[in-house]
């Protein structure tokens, strides 16, 4: 009698952080990471960079730039909200209000799933203030309400928006294709019920890369100059992705579930990486410690860098980069 279940072990991928308390260590986070060069060449690559992977939110600004070759003419914060994973701050909710309105819409078209604020602090004032979880809310709101409007603005059909066979939905995979240099290796289903598109993260970095790099004007440059002019709007006021735009010139910064984070420096440098377990702790030190091998010297790489244990009320040990 054969099996069916294969017997070959998947690849053991290296530790980029390691969990450390008083002394200990006392487990690890593996992962896989690139680092390219200012001309394009991949300068540092751990585990396996070119195994495809969903992005989740760190292919929100590909799909905006595909929201604007569908004609929808977005810029500012409004372009800015179209590529967010937003913290649900009142002026995030206030301008995805806005944008719908524009177009005729309201928050009802919105397809996102209820949620409370993404930002921890949001979240703990909107359920002092009686409130629940709506569309509206959810991170990604500020991205379908431009999805939306695109729609309206091409006659397209609102009700199926999130149909993978929209003509906005294939628009968003030629995009992604495009910037990322490879095929869609294939396509899910995000937490916000959007199409996902998987690439590779040498494909990620080289797409971040190919925005800061863009011709000004072209829809890539658009929105990688207005999430760098309105970081606020892309992240909110207390995350490190607005921190690292304000802080560092000319960096391009966007996280993603399941621990993914890509960056690129306007000189062409950038980096992407995965951590396989999709532990966001280990985001911060993995991201600092990937920041100083791209000779980065800021403090908020410092400040993005730390991420504590505590034992108690004290800190007793933390996470740390581990390459």
């Amino acid at each position: 009698m054969t099996s069916s279940i294969s017997t070959s072990a998947s690849p053991v991928l290296p530790v980029l952080a390691e969990v450390v308390r008083s002394g200990f260590t006392e487990g690890h986070h593996r992962g896989s990471l690139v680092v390219l060069a200012a001309d394009g060449s991949v300068e540092l690559a751990l585990g396996d960079p070119a195994d495809p992977v969903f992005p989740r939110s760190s292919n929100k600004p590909m799909q905006a730039a595909a929201i604007l070759r569908a004609g929808l003419e977005l810029s500012g914060e409004r372009l800015a909200l179209a590529a967010a994973s937003h913290s649900g701050e009142d002026f995030h909710l206030d301008l995805v209000r806005t944008m719908l309105a524009e177009h005729g819409l309201k928050p009802d078209d919105l397809q996102t799933p209820p949620d409370l604020p993404l930002d921890a602090v949001e979240a703990e004032a909107y359920l002092a203030a009686g409130r629940v979880r709506e569309p509206l809310t959810m991170n990604c709101s500020g991205k379908h309400a431009a999805m939306l409007a695109a729609c309206v603005r091409n006659g397209w059909d609102t009700a199926t928006y999130l149909d993978p066979a929209h003509p906005l939905q294939r628009l968003v995979g030629e995009v992604v294709a495009e910037a990322a240099g490879e095929p869609v290796a294939a396509i899910g289903t995000d937490g916000c019920g959007a199409p996902l598109m998987a690439i590779g993260l040498v494909g990620l970095a080289r797409a971040f890369r190919a925005f800061v790099l863009a011709e000004p004007g072209t829809a890539e440059r658009r929105v990688a100059d207005a999430m760098r002019a309105h970081p606020e709007y892309v992240a909110g006021t207390r995350r490190p992705d607005t921190w690292l735009m304000r802080e560092v010139p000319g960096a391009l910064s966007k996280m993603g579930a399941e621990a993914v984070q890509a960056l690129a420096l306007p000189d062409g440098r950038a980096l992407a990486f995965k951590i396989d377990d999709g532990s966001t702790r280990a985001l911060g030190p993995v991201l600092a410690r990937s920041l100083e091998l791209l000779g980065v010297d800021a403090p908020v790489v410092t400040r993005i860098g730390q991420a504590p244990l505590l034992g108690g009320a004290e800190q007793v040990g933390e996470i740390r980069a581990a390459f």
